[in-house]
């Protein structure tokens, strides 16, 4: 079994979403700062934080030059916000090791802060119209049940995976959008758990679903839990460092996690461990960069 790029390109053509990172004047920059915020994140909560970041630091200059305290707060509630300091880090090699363009080679690509082996391929497809495998979630579900009959796609095998992406790719100037495609395809019908087989341009040919959809073998992943985690700990400090113009003490770290002192403490040392937060010369804590001569001056 394979997939047709006819009919998957046809069904594209009338069900890709309007995504503004998709828009033909957007750069190769602002792909990876979508690719960047996708990361683990929906395409819901991240439309209008990257809206916005675009508009504030359209280019890699801009966001290198930022604050990073700036930066962190622009990140808001996405979730995982090192990932913030890693596209500063990004920025940063780019202007001084690109002439602030962003590489459209895969392997510069993986030499930035932050982007792996998905973000160097995506930003290479998506913003250059390379013809390099794309691999995501969506898309390994999709190839296992089309091609594999497989209801899971099982364990990511990075190897295996990129080659069962790549031998379906069109030969032609269409790779690109068909990597887009397929990628669609898995978030909107070839979901995990309701996948819409009625609807599927690929229904006719979907090994999986000629065989009558055999069930998965693979045990259910347990949803994350994130109440009472350090996780969620270190979002609490976070969100006082992000609410204040001013570096703040210890006792107004601890009333954001008054539960448990030693894991607090423990959420605190990962974020100064993190470059998420730093420690003032008298002893309060603050976002890494913020101008604290100006703002102690104001207190």
């Amino acid at each position: 079994m394979s997939v047709d790029p006819d009919a998957l390109l046809g069904w594209f053509d009338r069900a890709e979403r309007e995504l503004p990172w998709r828009a033909a004047d957007v750069t190769p920059w602002q792909i990876l700062v979508s690719e960047f915020m996708l990361q683990q994140t929906p395409v819901a909560r991240v439309l209008p934080t990257w809206t916005d970041w675009v508009t504030r630091w359209p280019t890699p200059a801009a966001t290198a030059a930022a604050c990073r305290a700036d930066l962190l707060r622009a990140w808001g509630k996405l979730g995982y916000p090192r990932r913030a300091v890693r596209l500063h880090e990004a920025a940063e090699v780019i202007v001084r090791e690109h002439a602030g363009v962003v590489p459209d080679d895969v392997d510069a690509l993986q030499r930035l802060p932050g982007v792996g082996a998905y973000t160097a391929r995506a930003v290479a497809c998506f913003a250059y119209g390379r013809r390099v495998p794309v691999v995501d979630t969506n898309v390994r579900r999709v190839v296992a049940r089309a091609v594999h009959g497989l209801a899971d796609a099982g364990p990511p095998a990075t190897v295996r995976d990129h080659a069962d992406a790549a031998a379906l790719l069109p030969p032609d100037a269409r790779a690109a959008r068909f990597s887009a495609a397929l990628m669609e395809l898995g978030a909107l019908v070839c979901t995990a758990r309701a996948p819409q087989c009625a609807v599927c341009p690929l229904r006719d040919s979907c090994a999986w679903h000629v065989a009558g959809r055999p069930a998965g073998t693979a045990p259910r992943r347990p949803a994350q839990r994130y109440a009472g985690t350090d996780r969620q700990v270190r979002g609490r400090l976070l969100d006082v460092l992000r609410d204040s113009a001013t570096p703040v003490t210890r006792a107004e770290l601890d009333v954001a996690w008054p539960a448990d002192d030693v894991q607090r403490e423990r959420a605190l040392a990962a974020l100064l461990a993190d470059g998420l937060a730093e420690r003032t010369a008298d002893g309060r804590f603050a976002l890494p960069g913020q101008d604290r001569n100006a703002t102690t001056a104001s207190r």
